[in-house]
């Protein structure tokens, strides 16, 4: 079992930057990869990034490279989100997940947090 926790979403205007964390714990050896997603009202959740724990590799949605940048720090278990410039169409809910491997599809993740609202002001 692996338990996610994110938090750093709120309100923010744009152009303007947040930093998103995802703290994990439980059986975190278990999924070598983090990956973010976010999900528009209305919209399907889609994938932003993913990261491996080990070797720090990372992957990026097309639409998400250069204004977004994922990071961890292994020991504290947590993987960052660090999104700037930001836009009006970023706003929405983002969640992390827990994934055998690093990948995009959301089928592939088997652990979700409880996901943490962003909302940019035009």
């Amino acid at each position: 079992q692996v338990r996610l926790v994110e938090s750093g979403g709120g309100l923010v205007q744009a152009g303007g930057s947040l930093r998103l964390s995802c703290a994990a714990s439980g059986r975190t050896f278990s999924m070598p990869a983090m990956g973010w997603f976010r999900q528009a009202p209305g919209k399907e959740r889609e994938f932003v990034a993913s990261i491996t724990w080990s070797a720090g590799n990372t992957l990026y949605a097309d639409s998400m490279k250069g204004r977004f940048t994922i990071s961890r720090v292994n020991a504290w278990n947590t993987v960052y989100l660090q999104m700037n410039s930001l836009k009006p169409e970023d706003t929405a809910v983002y969640y992390c997940a827990a994934a055998h491997r690093i990948i995009s599809p959301i089928s592939e993740y088997d652990y979700w947090g409880q996901g943490t609202q962003v909302t940019v002001s035009s």
